[in-house]
């Protein structure tokens, strides 16, 4: 159907009251009727209700900024022409209805809400903007609040309490906490930038327009969540980036959407005091799912699985009696662990830590730090247990104890700070207490007598019953002056006698003779 215009249709009206005058003035007042009857039916529109339409649009006068709704007639060039009843038009610009790829969002059909402006040159000029905007732009932001619709926005600058987004050319609101998932303020990276956003409030037709960027991350997340639970499984192989470490662990995002936890202990099969030398947050690490709790939000993942076990041919590598080395790094009622290679630790458990003898807590004897050697005396590769002593399994009744006095070599095998631990060449192991050292009060005895070095000791104690052995490297030099001395005593002579002797002699013999004892 093709486009009325305003100055046909006026035109088309005059035609038609300039037609009935002439009739009235050629023809009797009763073929005036008859000829505008027939005038009427042909034009389908009484003259009468023209004319009273013409007086009520008089009458009726619009007021700048009066807000009416109206259909559209047609779009033509710069113009969207709105009927306005009756045979009155309006015009609104087309460019109110334009979109930024230079669409036009309106059609013939359309009612659309205007506001008057004015007249002038003959036309009555309306707008859709309200408060500065278009009221159809505005129309389509309350439409997606109404059927809670994300909008694309740009983020223009930061103003206090968030961002300044426009959506279409409408200024919005994005508060800092609703930028994102994590609340935060990094205005120069999301600057300039668009992004969907959820409108979350629209107040005041348009003045407060509230936006929210996390929503949309929060149902994108949620559904990226619901995929993850049907297609995620224990043992699969995932990659993400470390957010943030911790001192009992790390925590890794994955796919963009979801937190995981590497713990410190899965973080590599040697002991790990410090997570932040083993990652660092931004860095991209593979690993391994070990646990899925979907309810309570908690996946763990692990490093070491990814790596080879260290216990695999342990029996190999440590087969019972072999003699090993290793530190001292945990201490615990029941025993002392040593690590003897990344991943694996062996325990000395209490009574395989005394040499016979009965001792309260690991510490009597070992401290942390410390390097022992150690036998093995089992292996458990299943329950990855290995099972050591500070000194070879013999029978209690089997082992030989010296005798007080016996001087007797050995090694050094741990300096206390109350004293030297020596293993005799027996097997068995004597305490030289700090006072038998002979060495000056305050000596340092790790840096003199260090593990291992070879060492002489006398035994000074012997207890039978909890076979211990008290031994003392200062009796072996009080013994060796007492030898140096009888040494010299015998290799004196006797004096001679002389002619002229002595007074002494002289005096002796005078009391001789007189029976005077000396």
């Amino acid at each position: 159907m093709s486009a009325i215009y305003p100055s046909e249709r006026r035109v088309a009206w005059a035609g038609k009251l300039c037609e009935v005058c002439m009739m009235s003035e050629e023809q009797p007042e009763n073929e005036i009727n008859a000829a505008e009857d027939e005038s009427l039916e042909a034009g389908g529109e009484s003259f009468a209700k023209l004319f009273e339409e013409s007086e009520a649009r008089a009458s009726t006068k619009l007021r700048p900024g009066q807000r009416i709704t109206a259909r559209v007639i047609s779009v033509s060039g710069d113009h969207v022409y709105i009927d306005l009843g009756g045979k009155t038009e309006g015009i609104v610009y087309t460019s109110e209805f334009t979109d930024e790829e230079g669409t036009v969002k309106v059609a013939a059909g359309d009612e659309i809400s205007v506001s008057f402006v004015t007249r002038s040159e003959g036309s009555m000029r309306f707008t859709t903007m309200v408060h500065g905007y278009s009221a159809v732009k505005l129309s389509g932001i309350r439409d997606a609040f109404d059927g809670e619709i994300p909008v694309s926005g740009e983020v223009k600058r930061e103003v206090k309490g968030g961002f300044e987004v426009m959506v279409g050319g409408v200024r919005c609101f994005c508060p800092f906490s609703l930028i994102d998932l994590k609340g935060g303020r990094e205005g120069g990276v999301i600057l300039g930038q668009t992004f969907p956003f959820k409108v979350i409030e629209f107040k005041e037709d348009g003045k407060n327009i509230v936006l929210s960027r996390r929503a949309v991350l929060e149902e994108e997340k949620k559904a990226k969540v619901e995929e993850l639970k049907a297609s995620l499984n224990v043992g699969d192989e995932v990659t993400g980036t470390v957010r943030s470490v911790q001192n009992f662990g790390a925590f890794v995002e994955l796919f963009g959407t979801v937190d995981a936890l590497i713990p410190v202990s899965e973080m590599a099969w040697g002991r790990i005091s410090k997570p932040k030398d083993v990652l660092e947050a931004g860095q991209t690490v593979t690993a391994r799912v070990i646990a899925l709790d979907w309810e309570k939000g908690r996946l763990t993942l692990s490093l070491k699985a990814m790596q080879s076990d260290p216990w695999e041919g342990i029996a190999d590598r440590y087969p019972v009696e072999s003699t090993v080395r290793g530190i001292i790094v945990r201490l615990e009622s029941f025993g002392a662990f040593v690590s003897l290679e990344p991943g694996i630790d062996g325990l000395i458990h209490i009574s395989n830590l005394g040499a016979g003898r009965r001792i309260n807590h690991p510490k009597e004897v070992v401290e942390v730090g410390q390097e022992v050697e150690a036998f093995v005396l089992g292996v458990d590769p299943d329950k990855k247990k290995l099972s050591l002593s500070l000194d070879r399994k013999v029978k209690t009744e089997d082992i030989p104890l010296p005798k007080v006095g016996e001087v007797l070599n050995g090694k050094v095998e741990r300096v206390m700070p109350y004293g030297l631990f020596i293993r005799l060449e027996s097997g068995i192991s004597g305490l030289a207490p700090n006072a038998e050292m002979g060495t000056p009060r305050g000596s340092d005895h790790a840096r003199m007598f260090p593990a291992g070095c070879d060492i002489q000791a006398m035994v000074i104690e012997v207890d039978q019953e909890h076979k211990r052995v008290r031994l003392s490297r200062k009796a072996i030099s009080a013994q060796s002056e007492k030898e140096e001395v009888s040494r010299y005593m015998s290799t004196v002579s006797e004096p001679k006698e002389s002619s002229m002797g002595s007074l002494g002699e002289l005096l002796k013999a005078k009391m001789d003779e007189k029976n005077v004892p000396a």
